[in-house]
């Protein structure tokens, strides 16, 4: 055979990659990392965004439910994947987006809302932010700033400061949730690079804060393997975040949770331990080593722009509260998720939680027709929920 080869290579007959090397198997997607396997088969994968414009008379608005005394309505459209949203000093809302590159800004003229692409081409820029006026975008491991963003969103020229936060490159995970904290520094997190794996704690599973320019950066709080959505208490300023826990692990573990920053820096169990969850794929430390979360989430629901309301139009038990959209599940056989609840202090300081903004999830179908993904108070007192899927804001109001 090495003989016949020699002859063909001799004659000047290209061989094919098959016949010359063997071809080494193309790597699996990052999604598929830490799949078991004996789920080799399984047809469980990530759901394929909708990256098309729907018609607003196909968005479901009909069949959402509120609890009495609110209402649901269509406030904006045709904004594909919209996600995080963030409020400029001039009432233009900034959303951001994933898959499809945008950020999109939403004006009110004459109580109609105006929709246009602001920036596109971007890698991801999910994390959002607005500070005296500009806009930041996290835009994977890119940091860029918007200067008097209201008055130049036909023609953004934005400032880089990707060298100054110094952020990872790595892909999986990257994507970023951003605010600013009361103490004018800003926050973002850097999701591991990975499904489970025990990586640099000084670089990944962490949330940081910069002061505005890049500079000063502060570990805020460790062991926090992807957390898309945090905000700060009205009343403490105390940090707030959720976690997406990792997959593979089975239907109903682990379990995606809520967590308070009590202590700047401190360890929040990642990858040894998920919410009590204590993970057989790393050894080294146990869950009783870390403070537990302040709540329990559920399974693979993918809490995503947690939020909390500062506005006064709603009822007292809501002011303060903490609303989450939890973008709902894709590793679990049974749907979980796709839906608003909503979080507030009962007796004693004890979290209760409630269902807000329902009927994304057909459980009796086991199919989904929305995924909530964004919270924003509004001056008015009325809440925004974005919805990647379709595209679409809507607004929730109360008594009117």
């Amino acid at each position: 055979m090495k003989q016949h080869i020699r002859s063909l290579l001799a004659a000047g007959i290209m061989l094919s990659p098959a016949l010359a090397f063997a071809q080494a198997p193309a790597a699996p997607p990052a999604w598929q990392q830490g799949r078991p396997a004996e789920m080799s088969g399984s047809t469980l994968a990530p759901h394929a965004p909708r990256l098309t414009v729907t018609a607003p008379d196909a968005i479901p608005v009909a069949a959402l439910r509120v609890p009495e005394g609110f209402r649901v309505e269509l406030w904006a459209s045709g904004m594909p994947g919209i996600r995080a949203m963030a409020l400029g000093p001039n009432g233009t809302v900034f959303g951001g987006t994933r898959v499809i590159g945008r950020v999109y800004a939403i004006r009110d003229v004459n109580g109609q809302r105006q929709t246009s692409t602001f920036m596109s081409g971007l890698e991801q820029p999910s994390g959002l932010a607005v500070r005296d006026g500009a806009l930041y975008i996290a835009a994977m491991h890119r940091v860029l700033r918007v200067d008097n963003v209201e008055a130049n969103l036909t023609n953004p020229q934005p400032v880089d400061l990707t060298a100054a936060f110094g952020q990872a490159t790595e892909a999986h995970h990257g994507w970023k949730h951003i605010a600013f904290g009361p103490d004018g520094r800003l926050y973002i997190p850097r999701g591991v690079p990975c499904n489970i794996c025990d990586t640099d704690g000084d670089r990944f599973a962490l949330i940081e804060s910069w002061l505005p320019n890049g500079t000063d950066r502060r570990i805020e709080a460790r062991g926090v393997r992807n957390s898309v959505g945090f905000d700060f208490h009205p009343r403490t300023g105390q940090l707030w975040f959720s976690n997406h826990a990792r997959d593979w692990a089975g239907n109903d573990n682990p379990s995606d949770t809520l967590h308070v920053a009590a202590r700047r820096g401190e360890h929040h169990g990642y990858p040894w331990c998920a919410g009590g969850f204590q993970d057989p794929a790393v050894n080294g430390r146990l869950c009783a080593e870390f403070p537990p979360p302040a709540l329990i989430l559920g399974p693979h629901v993918a809490p995503v722009g947690t939020h909390f309301y500062t506005g006064t139009a709603f009822p007292e038990r809501y002011r303060g509260a903490m609303f989450i959209p939890l973008a709902g599940s894709w590793n679990r056989e049974r749907l979980s998720g796709f839906e608003v609840i909503t979080v507030r202090e009962g007796e004693g300081g004890r979290l209760i939680r409630e269902p807000f903004l329902t009927g994304f999830r057909d459980e009796a179908n086991n199919r989904f027709i929305g995924r909530p993904s964004g919270a924003l108070t509004m001056p008015d007192g009325s809440l925004l929920i974005s919805d990647q899927q379709n595209g679409a804001i809507y607004r929730i109001s109360y008594g009117r």
